[in-house]
């Protein structure tokens, strides 16, 4: 056995001394080197290592075989896969290395240097080199994984680098690979289609080519996972979108960046969630269905991530989030229907199941005490899932979609359940500690009335709101601070006897009352129907015994009462029926000028409404101060090349590198820190899953009816509540599980 081992490692060792020696004796390329010169190579061999030419007789007798054929073979399969392009770029560095004065670079055999980098840069620029743009792009690669915890690439032959060389390359190629590429391809200099990419990828053109595309995004991609300064990646997002159409040939990329670019939309700060939104939606326009429904269940997610707890510093940039979904659905809006219908729809079913279990509660009355404790947590359950920010911030950005695209025969229709929706919402809880929240519908309601032309019955809402006691008695809680109810949807008991919250109420109630008539100030029949909101406020008038609510109520009853007169003058000239088509166009000319009472009264309001607010706000973001609205500035802005390539040489200017030290060079702490960081992101990520399960349907629950009764299938829909749980939950499932399989072992063995 010891003679066995000691053979065998000789022969391996005569084995590893056969590659040495071939890889020496070949040539890198063969179809350069003919089989007569091999032969002579061989003789050369037997005669200066006879032992070693008996071994490959023996053990390797294929490579003593060698003919044309041999050669034929090896070429086709170099041309096939990539190492022919990795001998272009070989012979590139050796041999047209140089420097732009004319001096000769030498390279380090791992070492990629500044002077190699131009080298190659001037290449491209003066005759588009092929070598130089396979060794760039190597380069590239190599920078963009450099210190992986991988371990290095050992198909490269570079791995280390300096600060400097990193920025040079990145700018570089973010700069320029999409003209070379373009180039390559013979594509326009900018945009293009799907349909364009598709034609494409049949040419011989792309499939000598398309290599380097993959091998830009995919790496751009890496290193975008790798960086953390906002500037930095919003920069390398804004030079990406320029090559955005090439992803329709690689489906799996376009995953993953649609992946990154949601992660920065909704997380990122500065000019980031800008950018962000800007590439998805080139995306969208230029991809079409390969991706805008990923994008609007993605966007839809992402805001209700951000609409969990609100603030005021969060109304902006909640309201740009918001914005940009809107934006999204103008993309194709029969498509943005489908999900608006599924979406409504899911709000709908929210607002059924406890409209249902509110009435159940109701008729136990009289049940036992533990059925009565049953039914009133379900109830509570079932409500606060509508009495939360996420239920709320939907309305409002559905709302918003639809006073957007009010004309469009798409989105008209969704019009009316929403209504339907939003009314059912306010009336949910008719308490006093829930009057910020029937504030927020009634606002809602009003928007939508005045974009769709519809009469919406908005002033029995506001007026019930007059009837509670703490209206109609002096405060007995003291001034109180002053509330702000765009930041919250409840108030304490305590808060409802303040006089800031009194205050906020009735100038509130006047406020949307008057804007709900201002509306319809120039109908035909708006004595009708401002009658029986003036008999209402007159009532609270009488009952009330604060001064300043009693002169507030007044004054609007007087600006009804002026509006009154005023249409009942012009319409004592007019000879037309109520019913009557040319009813519609009463006043139209004045409406245009808003010179009635009422539209003047509102004016004001508004302003008065507008200081409050400011007064009330306490800070403000980057991202909702200036790109809260699409604008010419933006998009301007965006489409400034000069403006953003020295933004680059700013931003690529650090001693930044990706992932810092590689593999070998990490501690174990911090193998374990990295290792507890991704078992949290999993956590994260299934609690995020949470979050969005009610308001999101799956595709098999598109199929049922609002007006029927529930059916199995709607019934088994997941209802999570509330109440935010901890990111220990998973854990706290495990330890349970695992003490359950510990006592069933127990009991087994008993």
């Amino acid at each position: 056995m010891g003679m066995k081992n000691k053979e065998s490692k000789k022969l391996s060792k005569k084995s590893s001394g056969v590659e040495e020696k071939t890889d020496e004796m070949m040539p890198k390329s063969s179809s350069e080197q003919n089989v007569g010169g091999h032969a002579e190579q061989l003789k050369r061999l037997q005669e200066k290592d006879p032992e070693f030419y008996q071994f490959l007789q023996e053990h390797d007798k294929d490579l003593l075989d060698f003919d044309d054929e041999d050669t034929d073979d090896d070429d086709e399969t170099e041309m096939d896969g990539e190492e022919i392009e990795d001998d272009e770029a070989d012979e590139f560095d050796t041999e047209q290395l140089v420097h732009a004065d004319g001096k000769e670079v030498k390279s380090s055999t791992n070492l990629i240097t500044t002077a190699m980098v131009d080298a190659w840069c001037s290449s491209i620029h003066e005759n588009r080199s092929s070598g130089a743009i396979r060794s760039l792009m190597r380069a590239f690669r190599t920078a963009c994984h450099y210190g992986d915890d991988t371990g290095e690439d050992a198909k490269s032959k570079w791995s280390t680098m300096s600060s400097t060389v990193f920025n040079k390359i990145m700018l570089f190629v973010l700069k320029e690979m999409d003209g070379i590429l373009r180039g390559l391809l013979k594509l326009p200099t900018s945009g293009g289609k799907k349909e364009m990419i598709k034609d494409m990828s049949k040419t011989k053109r792309w499939k000598s080519n398309n290599h380097l595309v993959k091998s830009y995004l995919g790496n751009a991609l890496h290193v975008l996972n790798q960086m953390t300064d906002t500037e930095m990646i919003s920069f390398t997002l804004r030079r990406l979108r320029f090559s955005s159409v090439f992803l329709a040939a690689f489906p799996v990329l376009l995953r993953k960046y649609i992946k990154v670019l949601l992660h920065f939309w909704g997380t990122g700060g500065g000019a980031l969630p800008v950018v962000s939104f800007l590439f998805l939606r080139d995306l969208c326009i230029q991809l079409g269905s390969d991706c805008i429904d990923e994008c609007i269940r993605g966007m839809y997610k992402a805001y209700l991530l951000n609409c969990q707890f609100m603030n005021a510093s969060k109304l902006q940039h909640i309201q740009f989030l918001g914005n940009c979904f809107v934006e999204l659905l103008r993309v194709d809006l029969p498509n943005a229907y489908q999900h608006a219908f599924v979406f409504i729809r899911q709000l709908a079913m929210i607002l059924r199941d406890a409209h249902s279990s509110t009435k159940t509660k109701k008729s136990s009355k009289k049940a036992n005490q533990s059925s009565k404790e049953a039914h009133n947590t379900k109830g509570k359950e079932s409500f606060l899932k509508v009495y939360q920010w996420k239920y709320i911030h939907c309305l409002e950005l559905w709302t918003a979609a639809i006073c957007a695209y009010s004309s469009e025969p798409e989105f008209r229709p969704l019009a009316y359940p929403l209504t339907q929706i939003i009314s059912g919402a306010a009336r949910l809880v008719p308490t006093a500690r829930y009057f910020p929240l029937r504030l927020r519908c009634i606002k809602m309601l009003n928007r939508i009335a005045a974009s769709t032309n519809s009469f919406v019955p908005v002033s029995p809402l506001l007026l019930d709101m007059l009837e509670i006691k703490e209206l109609r008695r002096p405060p007995t809680g003291g001034v109180g601070k002053a509330i702000d109810f765009r930041t919250v949807l409840r108030v304490s008991k305590l808060t409802l006897k303040t006089r800031a919250f009194q205050e906020a109420c009735v100038f509130s109630v006047v406020e949307e009352l008057a804007e709900h008539l201002a509306q319809w100030s120039y109908s035909v029949g708006f004595f009708e129907l401002s009658s029986v909101p003036v008999v209402r406020l007159r009532n609270f008038c009488k009952s009330t015994n604060v001064d300043r609510f009693r002169r507030e109520i007044k004054q609007i009853i007087r600006e009804i009462e002026a509006n009154s007169e005023y249409t009942n003058k012009k319409r004592m000239t007019v000879s037309f029926l109520p019913n009557d088509p040319a009813a519609a166009s009463f006043l139209e000319d004045d409406k245009n000028a808003g010179v009635s009472p009422l539209s003047k009264y509102v004016a004001s309001l508004r302003q008065r409404a507008q200081q409050r607010n400011d007064s009330l706000k306490e800070s403000s973001i980057l991202v909702g101060q200036d790109s809260s609205a699409f604008g010419s500035k933006i998009t301007e802005s965006d489409e400034d090349d000069d403006v953003e390539d020295s933004k680059g040489d700013a931003v690529f200017s650090s001693s930044w590198l990706p992932a810092g030290t590689p593999k070998d060079e990490e501690s174990t702490e911090e193998k374990q820190q990295k290792k507890k960081r991704r078992k949290d992101q999993q956590d994260e990520t299934a609690f995020d899953e949470d979050i969005v399960e009610d308001f999101i349907l799956s595709s098999d629950d598109e199929e049922g009816s609002l007006s029927d009764a529930p059916s199995d299938e709607e019934a088994s829909i997941k209802q999570k509540p509330s109440k935010a749980p901890s990111k220990k939950k998973g854990k706290t499932h495990r330890r349970k599980n695992k003490k359950r399989k510990q006592s069933n072992q127990a009991a087994s063995s008993v």
